[in-house]
Formats: structure tokens, C-alpha cells, sequence
């Protein structure tokens, strides 16, 4: 089975993702550090030197080579990519489960005003505009998150609890 976790940044992805691998016994990778070891650039630096088209059909490229694995893993995707290239519709292929980790925007805001630094498209963000700029992306993404297997919420629930219930539904 392969595993793909999608959602906004900072809904958990990349944590709830390698605890699920490590459940399951099988490999967790993380979309965005498979395309920095391939270009050999942060994800940061990918935006600022090549722009955006760039990244995304690179992120289009590493998600196909991962879809075409005969072995099970668990993905975490990048927040976007559902968005883009018919992204989307590589996740309905039948050896696919996908699981959309649905937070609120004020579980978004809590957890992304602690990641500012690390979070380049946030760096200018005080709590108003962050809570803003979440609730348009959450609108123009919904179609492409709701999209997705099954929904997961995690407000207030602990990786845990999440994992448990990504188990769950996979039985």
C-alpha cells in the first residue's frame, strides 16, 4: 500500500507520517527532502533561484517515481502539492490510500506562528495576516485536499491518536 499523507503546512504531515512508517514497519519519506536530495537545494532556495514552475514540476516528477514503486511506503506531501499537475488525480490510482489531515485554522495558526523562522512563505506574517493568508489558501486547496481517501482531523488529538486512527481505517 502506498501511503499518501496530504495538507496544509503545519497540520503534521512529516511527524504523523514517519510514526505511521514505523507502525506499519515500512520506509516514510517526505516529498520536499526527496526533491532537496535530488536538486541538491533547499526547498527555500529552489523558490528564490528557479521559481515556483520549477519546483512544481520537479515535485510532479519525484511524486510519479514514487507512485510507479512496487513497495509500500508512507509520503508525506508538500501542502501544494495536490494543487498542481493534475496532482490530484495521481492520488484515486487503486494501490493508493490517501489520507487528508485535516486541521483548523486555529490549530494552523498556533502551530505555524512557533515556525515562522523555518517557514519562508510566513516570515513577514503577524497572527491576523497568517490567519488570513491560511484561510485563502484552505478555500482555493479545499477541492484538491477533499480529494483524498479519507479525512483525518487532528485538532486537539495527539500523534497517537492520529496514527491509531490512520490504522484503523486502513484495516
Amino acid at each position: 500500500m502506498k501511503i499518501m499523507l496530504l495538507g496544509y503546512m503545519g497540520c503534521g504531515k512529516s511527524v504523523i507520517g514517519a510514526f505511521l512508517a514505523e507502525k506499519l514497519q515500512i520506509p516514510f519519506y517526505d516529498l520536499d527532502q526527496e526533491i532537496e536530495k535530488e536538486t541538491q537545494i533547499s526547498i527555500a532556495e529552489l523558490f528564490n533561484s528557479k521559481g515556483e514552475i520549477y519546483f512544481r514540476k520537479k515535485e510532479n516528477e519525484i511524486l510519479k517515481t514514487f507512485l510507479a514503486k512496487e513497495s509500500d511506503f508512507v509520503l508525506s506531501l508538500g501542502g501544494g502539492t495536490p494543487c498542481y499537475y493534475n496532482n490530484h488525480e495521481l492520488l484515486l490510482h487503486e494501490d493508493v490510500f490517501s489520507v487528508y489531515l485535516k486541521a483548523s485554522v486555529e490549530t494552523l495558526v498556533s502551530r505555524l506562528m512557533k515556525e515562522k523562522a523555518q517557514r519562508p512563505l510566513l516570515h513577514n506574517q503577524d497572527e491576523v495576516s497568517l490567519k488570513d493568508f491560511i484561510n485563502k489558501h484552505l478555500f482555493d486547496r479545499n477541492f484538491y485536499y477533499h480529494q483524498a481517501t479519507k479525512i483525518v482531523t487532528v485538532d486537539d488529538k495527539s500523534v497517537e491518536q492520529i496514527v491509531n486512527e490512520i490504522n484503523a481505517l486502513l484495516a
